[in-house]
């Protein structure tokens, strides 16, 4: 089914010559010519039956004794065929947010997942003919797309290889428009813009989660202040012996590397131990 345009003309002609035939359809019955006006009155019913105000954004599907005949998308005051049925359809931006569903991530982590999905109708014939309800197709399909793209991602990539569903939004948006636009376009629907709106672990394991992703972020932590601490004691003994403020065997290096990499990397503030001299 493809959308094509039906016949029509300006409607108010067809109110005047409506307004015509009640006039000589009155004229005939004070004439007592009751056959004459008897006929103008069916004509007059049959222009009345043609007539169709088509609002802004909207289409009309027109079909005449079961067989489509074309749509009229142009807003105005419209005469068409006489007696055909003709169904409104809204060509208005819509918003369809979805229920929070529950499903499994790539690595079988229970997660929830909702997502908003920004349509309009761009083929009035297929969304009325194609399918048989085009705004619950788009409901099921958008959720089914929803629970495709999620099963297909892990929740987070904890060693950032790969999309991931938290840390690649952008990416995994437009992957959700793009299947959702070839589901949809059966119905003669176009998916302007398609967006997460809910995302977590499910209950039964979001602690776990969260003290997995603790560990993780301390564990990044500590690695950039060893790599600074090795960096610093590097820097430290290179300075001392450049400047020539003491000499130290490979010995005295160790304990000195250990002592600058216990204060620098300590959870705690290191207490340092002076040492005087000996006695002896």
């Amino acid at each position: 089914m493809t959308e094509h345009g039906a016949w029509k003309i300006n409607g108010f002609l067809a109110l005047l010559l409506l307004i015509g035939l009640i006039g000589g359809a009155v004229y005939f019955f004070v004439a007592t010519k009751f056959v004459l006006g008897g006929v103008l009155i069916f004509l007059a019913l049959v222009v009345s039956a043609g007539i169709i105000i088509v609002q802004p954004n909207q289409s009309k599907v027109i079909t005449f004794f079961g067989r489509y005949i074309g749509c009229v998308k142009d807003a105005g005051f419209w005469f068409i065929i006489p007696f055909s049925l003709h169904k409104k359809v809204s060509l208005r931006v819509r918003n369809f947010n979805s229920k929070t569903l529950k499903v499994n991530d790539v690595d079988g982590n229970p997660i929830e997942i909702a997502a908003v999905v920004v349509f309009k109708v761009i083929d009035s014939a297929k969304a009325i003919f194609d399918v048989d309800d085009y705004e619950k197709f788009v409901e099921i399909q958008s959720e089914t797309a929803l629970r495709h793209v999620a099963t297909r991602y892990p929740y987070d990539t904890f060693q950032n290889k790969g999309y991931s569903l938290r840390g690649n939004a952008e990416e995994i948006a437009q992957e959700l428009a793009r299947e959702l636009q070839e589901r949809l376009s059966v119905a003669g629907v176009e998916v302007l813009e398609a967006r997460l709106t809910h995302l977590a672990y499910a209950t039964e394991i979001a602690s776990a989660m969260l003290q997995r992703q603790q560990a993780s972020a301390i564990l990044a932590a500590r690695q950039i202040i060893v790599e600074g601490a090795v960096s610093m004691a590097q820097m430290a003994i290179s300075q001392l012996e450049k400047d020539g403020v003491v000499e130290l065997d490979e010995e005295r290096k160790m304990a000195m590397i250990n002592n600058l990499m216990v204060a620098i990397v300590s959870d705690r503030a290191a207490q340092p131990i002076i040492n005087t001299g000996s006695l002896y």
